[in-house]
């Protein structure tokens, strides 16, 4: 995703709205039990991931750069701390989740296929449940591993229906102006891309 306006332009609120509506729709549509706490993670990493840089990290120039997702697991799996390395796996989960769900044409030209991005993410988050005392959290995370494959999808669906714009943040920006508007131009767009609002008509735009 490009770069956007700074995130204190963004209402949680909001963000969240729009995000759960994607999520909840694509889990409705493909069928898929999922417990709402580990529906509202999905949310939530959708919401943090909505700027790029949160999928780079800081090199010692303070330049973002891509961390291979090898090198990630090999870090958490030798911090020292079991806190470290439940925040350090979750982290590698969430990255491989989300690559893998919204960045699937580009992982089919890479040296890597899917079924890395499945198999490390899977790892990270059965690790991150290991390491965590909270029996909700141990729940989520390994509803996470086990259903890697599914929440892929769930992922892949949502990136297919934002592609008519430039991003997901971009079509956040549209939803955030409905809410705040009702434009009914901007609810056709978003009932184009597959999320319904209340509100909107057949009539002409607005």
């Amino acid at each position: 995703m490009g770069q956007g306006n700074p995130k204190s332009e963004i209402t949680l609120d909001t963000a969240d709205s729009f995000f759960f509506e994607l999520v909840h729709g694509a889990v409705r549509n493909q069928n898929i039990k999922v417990q709402p706490e580990t529906e509202f993670y999905i949310v939530k990493l959708l919401n943090r991931f909505i700027f790029s840089e949160s999928l780079y990290s800081r090199n010692r120039e303070g330049a973002l750069e891509e961390q291979p997702l090898a090198f990630m697991m090999k870090e958490a799996l030798e911090a020292e701390v079991s806190a470290e390395q439940k925040s350090l796996f979750q982290n590698v989960g969430d990255i491989s989740l989300y690559k893998a769900g919204f960045f699937q044409e580009r992982i089919t030209r890479s040296l890597v296929d899917l079924d890395y991005y499945i198999g490390i993410g899977g790892a990270a988050y059965q690790n991150a449940a290991h390491r965590t005392d909270e029996k909700s959290y141990r729940s989520l995370f390994l509803e996470l591993s086990d259903k890697f494959p599914n929440f892929v999808n769930i992922l892949g669906e949502i990136s297919e229906k934002t592609t008519f714009t430039k991003s997901e943040q971009d079509l956040f920006r549209l939803y955030d102006m409905w809410s705040r508007t009702k434009s009914d131009r901007a609810a056709k767009a978003l009932k184009k891309a597959g999320i319904k609002v209340d509100g909107s008509s057949d009539d002409s735009d607005s």
